[in-house]
């Protein structure tokens, strides 16, 4: 299968729901995004080695590169490989001297390693195109930040977009987009997803 280069774009959080984060990658050379929720600590995590911060002391992904490097391993590259009911998985490609491994991994553990290691993040187009949004070439909505972004996520909202006909959730998709909502984002583009699959 072909692997399509993804960069990390954003880092979002919801003022409504404390522990929910997203961690949005864009398609190197292209349009579509793909937004992933993570935990509060892997958010953490990837936005101090994104800023390039100093913790007084190692978390534990510094923890894991320092133990890494101290037995003379490599990252070479990180590939989302699979997506299974809403959630995503990952593969640490890693070298020795003497042999190269796979490793599973949790994607946001997968993608805070590679920012520290400055290693590439691929995934396939049956995943991109399962779980991708495609943004617009104008203005905001192709507007590329590191830094974490405030959202806000109304929860009995998730109730309305089952109201919504097909063209209102897709006019609310790049409504959203355009504010760089990516939780609100994931939630349009899973109700619009569940109606391709139940034609």
């Amino acid at each position: 299968m072909k692997k399509i280069e993804l960069e990390i774009v954003a880092l979002s959080h919801s003022i409504t729901q404390t522990h929910s984060y997203a961690v949005v990658l864009g398609e190197v050379n292209g349009l579509r995004r793909l937004p992933i929720v993570i935990g509060g600590f892997e958010a953490q995590a990837i936005a101090v080695a994104l800023e390039k911060m100093q913790p007084s002391r190692p978390l534990t992904h510094d923890l894991m590169k320092n133990f890494m490097s101290a037995f003379n391993i490599d990252l070479h590259e990180i590939i989302i490989s699979d997506l299974q009911e809403g959630i995503f998985f990952s593969k640490l490609f890693c070298s020795s001297d003497n042999d190269t491994v796979e490793i599973d991994s949790r994607t946001s553990d997968a993608l805070a390693l590679a920012v520290r290691f400055g290693c590439p993040v691929y995934t396939y187009e049956h995943i991109l195109e399962s779980a991708g949004i495609l943004m617009e070439e104008t203005g905001a909505s192709k507007k590329r930040t590191k830094s974490p972004a405030s959202v806000e996520e109304d929860e009995a909202s998730k109730d309305d977009l089952k109201s919504m006909s097909v063209e209102e959730l897709e006019t609310l998709l790049n409504d959203v987009l355009e504010k760089e909502d990516y939780i609100r984002a994931i939630a349009i583009r899973d109700e619009l997803n569940s109606r391709r699959r139940n034609r």
